[in-house]
């Protein structure tokens, strides 16, 4: 669908870079809310109401609360999509006011909808499942250390900063999943992935944080974004092999040790799995596979409302 104008915003820890396309109009302000607002009235008298950003993060918070107040259609887009869009605008220069530039005019020239922002609650829950992450990361670390410290001082102290951060873990834990499950629908999403073979209460905090539209898209849309769709290597007569590529890495993995664990269960996907290896696929291809049936399995029994049933 054509639109007669968008903008794109580049965000900064300290300043806000806006371009309206196909005006060229440009605003720069501070990342506050003085500045917030001046970006917001600036869009309304351009008539603007698709904003386009690239890849956000605690910096956009302020702003995505401000667009969504006055019902902006707020978009993200993969920065190599901008990337690539540059290349073939045939630039070379970068900077904040360029970058802005960019993104309006990639914005108003793609007739595909942007992919939704996620909301500033959903970025704050993703921002604690990534802490959590770090948190098991030093952890798994510092064991690594007990078990080669050279003596009973160092081994003391890897055991107190183990304790500590376990500690701080769990507080982390706790505090994501009260946000998480702070509502009726929240807790019902819980209570289907859970009923997945090989979903546990971790794996399925993982999904409901990194991938709030579970169940909002199709399959292979759903599996793209998690980075387990194959994609194709051909050319000519030369048929490659399918690999995966992109996505979140986190919910590759988190799907990744799903379909370990689903593997080995009665009710899982052992049969699926072992079927796949009888028919010459390497293992790790095969559980690769279960990962995407686990994934599209709990995309469309949100989308339902339904829970697992074995067949």
């Amino acid at each position: 669908m054509s639109i007669a104008c968008a903008a794109g915003i580049d965000i900064g820890k300290t300043s806000l870079d806006l371009v309206v396309a196909p005006s060229g109009g440009s605003l720069r302000a501070s990342n506050d809310a003085a500045g917030i607002a001046r970006i917001v009235n600036r869009l309304k008298r351009a008539g603007v109401r698709r904003v386009i950003v690239e890849s956000i993060g605690i910096y956009a918070l302020g702003l995505l609360r401000a667009l969504r107040a006055e019902d902006f259609e707020v978009g993200v887009v993969d920065p190599r999509r901008i990337k690539a869009f540059r290349v073939a605008e045939g630039g070379r220069a970068k900077n904040d006011r360029l970058d802005a530039g960019l993104i309006a005019r990639f914005a108003f020239t793609m007739s595909q909808a942007p992919r939704p922002a996620p909301t500033a609650e959903a970025l704050e829950i993703r921002a604690l499942s990534s802490r959590r992450r770090q948190l098991v990361k030093l952890i798994t670390a510092e064991k690594t250390r007990l078990r080669h410290a050279p003596d009973d001082a160092v081994a003391h102290s890897c055991r107190h900063v183990i304790a500590l951060l376990e500690a701080e873990r769990t507080r982390i834990e706790s505090e994501l999943e009260a946000k998480l499950l702070s509502s009726e629908d929240a807790r019902r999403v819980y209570q289907i992935l859970t009923s997945i073979p090989g979903i546990g209460p971790r794996i399925a905090v993982t999904l409901m944080a990194d991938m709030p539209e579970l169940g909002s898209l199709d399959r292979r849309a759903v599996a793209s974004l998690a980075g387990i769709a194959p994609f194709d290597d051909d050319s000519g007569l030369r048929r490659g092999s399918r690999h995966i590529a992109g996505g979140r890495a986190c919910v590759r993995v988190a799907l990744y040790l799903a379909a370990h664990a689903a593997s080995r269960a009665e009710h899982g996907f052992r049969d699926e799995r072992a079927a796949l290896i009888a028919k010459g696929k390497p293992p790790k291809v095969a559980t690769i596979a279960i990962a995407r049936k686990i994934l599209v399995a709990a995309n469309a029994m949100i989308r339902k409302d339904q829970f697992w049933q074995q067949h």
